[in-house]
């Protein structure tokens, strides 16, 4: 799935949901004084009812509006880099295997990328040099397929840890593909 496709997706979305060009978003986040990503966020989110994920969007979105234009790289080669960047062909390929279930958008953020429905299903990044870090929403007890339950209030409700390309077997897509359906 081509990322800045999901992105104008999204974006696109928004536009319907609040009724306001992505312009006139952006000339709101600008004019409302407030500097900070996460305020910016929240003002987003109080006034405008925005979900959190198209709010961090936004602002990111109204951000790089102010900022100079560079060219546009994939998001991966930030992400993939030095040392982690010999696990870039496990996240491909887990990538690969989750696109055939559907459509789904990539949001990237700074360190992985969170995979969207209408909701977060998961997130997928390097969590160490060595391993690739899988987080799921999930509202089951047990998820299987080598994945934790973590503790309440967290941004992921279980995660899983592979080191190989290979570890994309049936059993860890299996608990992907529940999470992937009850996002959407």
């Amino acid at each position: 799935m081509d990322i800045d496709k999901a992105t104008a997706t999204q974006l696109a979305n928004i536009e319907k949901r609040t009724g306001k060009r992505i312009a006139e978003l952006i000339a709101l986040v600008r004019t409302s004084g407030l500097a900070k990503h996460g305020e910016q966020v929240t003002m987003l989110k109080r006034d405008l009812g925005m979900g959190h994920g198209d709010a961090n969007t936004l602002a990111h979105v109204a951000k790089r509006a102010d900022e100079p234009a560079t060219p546009a790289g994939d998001p991966l080669d930030d992400i993939y880099t030095g040392a982690k960047a010999g696990l870039r062909p496990i996240h491909e390929r887990l990538l690969a295997a989750i696109e055939a279930f559907g459509a789904f958008e990539i949001a990237p953020k700074k360190g992985y990328v969170s995979l969207r429905r209408k909701k977060q299903f998961a997130t997928v990044g390097p969590a160490t040099r060595t391993e690739v870090e899988i987080g799921l929403n999930s509202r089951q007890d047990d998820m299987g397929a080598g994945f934790v339950k973590l503790p309440p209030g967290g941004m992921c409700q279980f995660k899983a840890r592979i080191t190989s390309a290979d570890a994309v077997d049936e059993a860890l897509l299996v608990a992907i593909r529940n999470a992937y359906d009850a996002a959407g």
